[in-house]
């Protein structure tokens, strides 16, 4: 039973820090503006962008990185189930991708979790965050597109897991999540493919 209302807790938790909707508060709060109903309508970084420029970019996505990473490294800390297999802390950022991308507080809408998502690897396995951070970086520089940066760096995040020897379920977790968060990338994926995608300037 214990270990059932553990579980529960580090789900709803994590749930509703991914939740925050950092990226919709800055712009509301700097310009007024309902940052879904611009660009994309996505509420992470790369649509803040357009409305508030690059310096607000990296800060929203710096912050929703730290959004992903802080239960994950709470539930490391000071969860007791089910330690031998790191099951809390991959609940945890399952929970909170989907609250970033599902925001109960914006009727479950959000952003696309790439920010969060590689807080949440950061979390769990520094070196594997730090690789799908430096990937994302020069995909995304060279090729000006910062979907496709983001796409590639989800899809080796398994396989960067596997390499250095994480736990099966740090390994499941990216796969997951890579899936997910190029499902939500579909559209931009259908821009890429007919040459129509906003590069980054």
């Amino acid at each position: 039973m214990e270990k059932i209302i553990e579980t529960a807790i580090v789900v709803i938790a994590a749930y509703l820090i991914g939740s925050i909707p950092t990226g919709y508060i800055i712009v509301k709060l700097f310009t007024g503006q309902d940052i879904r109903t611009i660009g994309s309508g996505s509420t992470g970084a790369t649509n803040v962008k357009r409305v508030m420029g690059k310096k607000w970019f990296f800060i929203v996505m710096l912050l929703d990185a730290f959004k992903g990473a802080l239960p994950v490294v709470l539930a490391k800390l000071f969860t007791t189930s089910f330690t031998g297999i790191g099951l809390l802390p991959v609940l945890a950022a399952v929970a909170v991708i989907l609250g970033h991308s599902k925001s109960i507080f914006l009727k479950f809408t959000g952003g696309k979790s790439v920010a969060s998502g590689v807080g949440t690897i950061l979390a769990l396995n520094w070196i594997a965050g730090l690789i799908i951070a430096v990937v994302w970086g020069i995909i995304t520089y060279t090729s000006k597109y910062v979907s496709l940066g983001s796409i590639i760096a989800l899809a080796l995040s398994p396989f960067i897991m596997w390499g250095l020897k994480a736990p099966v379920a740090y390994i499941g977790y990216c796969a997951l999540g890579a899936v997910y968060i190029i499902y939500l990338h579909r559209e931009n994926i259908k821009r890429l493919l007919k040459g129509e995608e906003n590069k980054v300037r």
